[in-house]
Formats: C-alpha cells, sequence, structure tokens
C-alpha cells in the first residue's frame, strides 16, 4: 500500500493537481475572507483589479510561456540557457513597456478613472507587474522542466502567505489599502525566493541570443492572441459587466462569486493540460503524431468523465454552495452557476483541443480558434447587457444617450435585483453558446492535422480512468 502512494506522490499529474488544488483551497478561503471584509463596491472594485491584472499578465507573458514551455521540453542543456535568457528579457521588456502604458493611461484620464471601478487596477498594477516578475517566469520553466513540486512551493508562497494575512484580518479589519500593500508583499516574498534559488533561471538572463529570440516570437506572436483571447473569454464578462451604468460594481461583485465557483471546479482540468502540454510537446518534436493523438483522447475523454459528476452535483446543490462562499446576500446567483456547470461539461475537449494544437506547432489555428470565440462572446455579452439595459429599465435607445447623469442615476436606482441577476444570467448562457463554436472550430483544424475520432475520445477516457485510478479500484 506504502509504495503505492510513495509512486503517486511523484507522479506529475497528481503534483500538478496537488498544485492547483492546494493552491485553489488558500485562493478560495482568501476569496471568502474578501467578499466578507469589505462592501460590496469595494469588491466589486477588487475584482476588477485581479481580473485585468490577470488580462495584462497573459499580454506580458502570452508571446514566452507557452513557447518557452514547448521549446524548453525537449532542448539540450545549451540551447536551455539561451531559451531561459531570451525568455527573461523579453519579459522584462514587455513588463517595462506595459506598466509605462498603464502609468500614461492614468495620468492623462486621472480623474474619468478615479470615478470608475478601475482606479484600483491603474494605480496599483504598474507596481505589481515588477514585483511579481521572476515568480511569472519560474512558473514557466519550471512548467517546461516538469517541475510541479517547485511550482506548488511557489505557489503556496504567493498564495499561501496572503491568506495568513487575511485570516489575521478577520480580527484586526485593516483598510483596502492595507490589504493591497500585503499581496503586493506577498508576491514579492515567492519571486525572492524564485531569484535566490535560480528557480527563475536569472542567472542565465544575459545568455539571450538574437536565435533564442526569435524562436519564442515567432511561435508566441500567435501564442500571444491566444493567451489573451482565452483570458477575454472569461474577464471581458466582467469588463463589460464593470462598465455597464445598469450592472457596475454591484454586478461585478455578485457575478463574481458564481465565476469563482466555476474556477474551483476547473483545477482538475488545469492540472491535467499541465502535464499533458509539455508530454505532447515533447511528443510532436519527435514525430510521434500516433502518441500525440492517444494523449489527446486519454486526456479530453478522461477529464469528460470526471467533470460531469462534479458538475451534476454541483447543479443540484447550487444554492448550498453560493451559500458557502459568499453568504446570503449572494444566494440570488445560484442559477448563474449552474448555467457555469452545463459550460463546465464542454471544457475538458475545448481546453484539450487548444493544447494539442499548439503541441503540433499550430498556434495559428488556436489562435483563430480561440479570436472566433472571443469576439463572439464579447459582441453577445454587449448585446446582452446595454440590450436588456433599455429593455429592463425601459428607456428608448437614444434617451440613454441624451440624459443627463443625474437622469441616468435616478433611472438605474429605481431598477431591482431581480432584473440584475436575469441579465448576469443572459451573460453566463452567452459564455456557453460561443464555447461550442470554439470547440467545433478547434476540432476542424485538429481533425486536419491528427485525423481524429470522435469516439476515440470515450474510449480514451475510459484508458485514463484505469491508468490514474488503478490503485483506488486495487484498495
Amino acid at each position: 500500500m506504502l509504495p503505492t502512494f510513495t509512486k503517486l506522490f511523484n507522479n506529475n499529474n497528481f503534483l500538478s493537481l496537488a498544485n492547483n488544488g492546494l493552491v485553489a483551497v488558500f485562493g478560495f478561503l482568501s476569496f471568502i475572507m474578501l467578499v466578507r471584509m469589505l462592501p460590496q463596491d469595494i469588491f466589486g472594485e477588487w475584482i476588477l483589479f485581479i481580473t485585468l491584472g490577470n488580462f495584462v499578465d497573459m499580454l506580458r507573458f502570452g508571446i514566452t510561456r507557452t513557447a518557452i514551455i514547448r521549446f524548453l521540453s525537449g532542448a539540450a542543456h545549451d540551447e536551455s540557457k539561451k531559451l531561459i535568457g531570451s525568455n527573461n528579457l523579453i519579459n522584462l521588456i514587455s513588463t517595462l513597456l506595459l506598466a509605462f502604458l498603464t502609468l500614461a493611461i492614468y495620468l492623462f484620464f486621472k480623474d474619468s478613472i478615479d470615478e470608475s471601478g478601475f482606479s484600483m487596477f491603474f494605480i496599483w498594477y504598474p507596481l505589481l507587474s515588477f514585483l511579481n516578475l521572476p515568480f511569472n517566469n519560474a512558473q514557466s520553466i519550471q512548467q517546461a522542466r516538469m517541475r510541479f513540486d517547485i511550482m506548488l512551493w511557489l505557489r503556496m508562497i504567493n498564495v499561501g502567505s496572503f491568506m495568513l494575512f487575511l485570516a489575521v484580518n478577520m480580527f484586526f479589519k485593516y483598510d483596502i489599502q492595507t490589504i493591497i500593500w500585503a499581496y503586493l508583499l506577498t508576491n514579492l516574498a515567492s519571486s525572492i525566493v524564485a531569484s535566490l534559488l535560480n528557480w527563475d533561471g536569472i542567472k542565465y538572463s544575459f545568455n539571450a541570443t538574437k536565435a533564442a529570440n526569435k524562436i519564442l516570437l515567432d511561435f508566441g506572436k500567435y501564442t500571444t492572441g491566444t493567451l489573451i483571447g482565452s483570458n477575454l473569454l472569461k474577464s471581458s464578462d466582467t469588463f463589460i459587466i464593470g462598465i455597464s451604468p445598469f450592472l457596475g460594481t454591484t454586478g461585478v461583485a455578485l457575478y463574481s462569486i458564481p465565476l469563482k465557483l466555476t474556477e474551483i471546479i476547473e483545477i482538475p482540468l488545469r492540472s491535467f493540460t499541465a502535464t499533458a502540454f509539455p508530454g505532447m510537446s515533447k511528443a510532436s518534436i519527435e514525430n510521434k503524431p500516433d502518441l500525440v493523438k492517444k494523449i489527446f483522447y486519454t486526456n479530453s475523454g478522461g477529464m469528460t468523465f470526471i467533470m460531469f459528476p462534479l458538475m451534476l452535483l454541483s447543479f443540484i446543490f447550487a444554492e448550498e454552495i453560493v451559500l458557502i462562499l459568499g453568504g446570503k446576500d449572494y444566494v440570488s446567483t445560484a442559477n448563474i452557476f449552474r448555467i457555469f456547470c452545463v459550460y463546465g461539461l464542454f471544457l475538458p475537449i475545448d481546453r484539450f483541443i487548444g493544447v494539442a494544437l499548439d503541441s503540433i506547432n499550430k498556434p495559428r489555428q488556436n489562435f483563430f480558434k480561440v479570436i472566433y470565440m472571443t469576439l463572439s462572446n464579447i459582441i453577445g455579452d454587449l448585446l446582452v447587457v446595454f440590450g436588456l439595459f433599455f429593455i429592463f429599465i425601459g428607456v428608448p435607445f437614444f434617451t440613454y444617450f441624451s440624459a443627463t447623469q443625474n437622469e441616468l442615476t435616478v433611472l438605474i436606482a429605481q431598477e431591482n435585483m431581480y432584473s440584475i441577476i436575469k441579465t448576469l444570467e443572459w451573460v453566463a448562457i452567452v459564455t456557453i453558446l460561443f464555447t461550442l463554436i470554439g470547440i467545433l472550430v478547434g476540432y476542424y483544424y485538429l481533425h486536419k492535422e491528427l485525423n481524429l475520432h470522435i469516439r476515440d475520445i470515450f474510449k480514451g477516457g475510459k484508458d485514463f480512468l484505469k491508468e490514474n485510478f488503478r490503485f483506488l479500484l486495487k484498495y
């Protein structure tokens, strides 16, 4: 029995699952404490800060993250040093540019930004971007090396220390400014550890070469768009809700609860995609298309089987789950969570299609897949959020644009919570519809390269369950 569990703890899939699982637990607890610690409008601003920060991080690291994982996974030692050096150089330059751009926008539009729900991001993100740079470099490099144990330690320092601060703050009740400083310091702590132990490859930073730069940039010009599009697929919901005069930061806070629950449910999926991508990339580089197909079939099918009971239970007990996470003020969002449970059933095939396209060096096709999904989702969100605004408020379209701010404030104040929740439900439905578009487009591209058979996804799923859960069946 003991050797079986020893082998389990050394399994990359298990370590990746522990990486995402334990960190998600810390993040989940932090989220619960923040919901109860902050007023609803301030909490909405915090969500916009984190969401927009994650989106800009996709801009910073999108051009290198997928590329460094793909090429580093099969590189020799000398080539590895060059790739890591180029990775660090490119990420430093993108950080400088985006931090400068964020500050410039804030200085030019300070008054408008200060009155919006986005001021927290524009004030604090430039500093955060430098503090978490080594941490993010380390995450990419260690994933390529399949050192999920190192990734776990770094993320526990990052997320775990912030959670401990929030636990203490439940008694001291520091304000949002102190919470932000604590968040910045925990990011700094994880970056210091990453650099001191060379987990971020800092000592190779001067090994960058033009050839290595070109390898990463040529591949990354598509994966940047893919990662940004993937991030926008969900974060665009939050951004559009945030700019709506009808929903605003209150709508953001309400929508964030079921969205957070969906992210928790996705933990096993993120874990297995993290381990599948280096393996598929290595098989592709070694010209083993049958092995690429096998990894795709087993992971996409297996995760679909795993997600189904999770989604079903979450759908049935949606009210209870939302109550635990957000409290009684957020129970009205349970149906939004149910909609996301349906969305969760399609995620495994969608995610592994994207991973497979990148692994076989088809980032352009994956980029197009994500762009179709994202643009459709944004257009759908705009139609829903602003279309239903006019319907629920009962104001003609042109009247809205000709009304004064005071008149709009009175009209919006008269609106009830029922209409807000119904609008948010439609935003979630739009996400499901355009995920299906992405699956169809992505499968078409992947089928052209690998000659796939849908039935083999379910056959591979059975093999996945046998392989990864044999020890449970045995004991």
